[in-house]
């Protein structure tokens, strides 16, 4: 009688198929997105009302910041390379004129690429890193021990990592796109023989520009703490979990710099037409 009472209820999942795979995946993805969103609310309520936990924000920010330091120089200076290059062979082509590729090629990196390069390459360090910190908490359960000492896990890790993200993001890119320029500009002077003084042309940057790209600093500065923070809270399973929760803020991180550049980019062309 149990088993006769059981397998039907077994066996509704593979009778859905697809379809069953489908709305449990849909349903998952909107708990996700409900507690992420529960996550960033409380994030900004204990920025605003929180403990103040003294150097807690300033070893952040050192972590965060001058740790990437180098790794996203290095790597930004390789991508401004690329892009120079890349830009004065399709120029050629077309026109053979480099009066304004530096001028666009600032435009660029102002206005998107440095802010959204930059950050993806901050997410696979600083969002990874974090994911794993606390993922480890998670299975360690030092988690629970802080909610047994009546201390939230966000105010007391995810807000510092929060508020040190968003200051340290905006520094990170600024210095990165710089970086990014210089070199490209040695390269179209060594690949094209464009005179520094022509490619250092800011004339086509404008206000709209720098409060588009200060708007994606920002908004990719607390987009990386909050979801690998919540990704390393939803830890399960000892180690392999939290293998799967760095992998998991690599990948949400990446996907959430990406759309909020899409929405950021569509308010900006609507805002700043010119």
């Amino acid at each position: 009688m149990t088993a006769q009472t059981v397998s039907p209820i077994d066996d509704q999942p593979e009778e859905l198929g697809w379809v069953g795979h489908l709305g449990a995946a849909a349903i998952d993805l909107l708990i996700g997105g409900r507690e992420l969103y529960s996550v960033f609310v409380r994030t900004l309520y204990y920025t605003a009302r929180g403990r103040r936990e003294k150097g807690a924000v300033v070893a952040q920010m050192y972590e965060i910041g001058n740790k990437s330091l180098f790794f996203l120089s290095i790597t930004m200076g390789f991508i401004g390379m690329i892009l120079a290059y890349q830009a004065g062979l399709q120029a050629k082509r077309v026109v053979p004129d480099f009066t304004m590729l530096g001028a666009t090629y600032l435009e660029l990196l102002v206005r998107d690429l440095a802010a959204s390069l930059g950050a993806l390459m901050l997410a696979t360090r600083v969002g990874a890193g974090i994911a794993a910190e606390i993922g480890s908490m998670v299975v360690t359960e030092q988690i629970d021990a802080l909610r047994m000492c009546a201390a939230d896990p966000i105010d007391f890790l995810i807000k510092p990592r929060f508020i040190a993200s968003i200051v340290m993001t905006i520094v990170l890119i600024v210095w990165s796109g710089a970086v990014a320029f210089v070199s490209g500009a040695i390269t179209a002077y060594l690949a094209f023989d464009v005179p520094l003084q022509t490619f250092f042309n800011a004339s086509l940057v404008d206000v709209g520009d720098m409060s588009v790209g200060v708007a994606k600093c920002f908004a990719y500065g607390a987009a990386i703490p909050v979801v690998s923070g919540y990704c390393g809270l939803s830890t399960f399973g000892g180690s392999e979990g939290v293998g799967w929760a760095t992998t998991r803020a690599v990948v949400n991180t990446s996907l959430a710099i990406i759309i909020l550049n899409f929405f950021i980019s569509g308010a900006g062309f609507l805002i700043f037409p010119g």
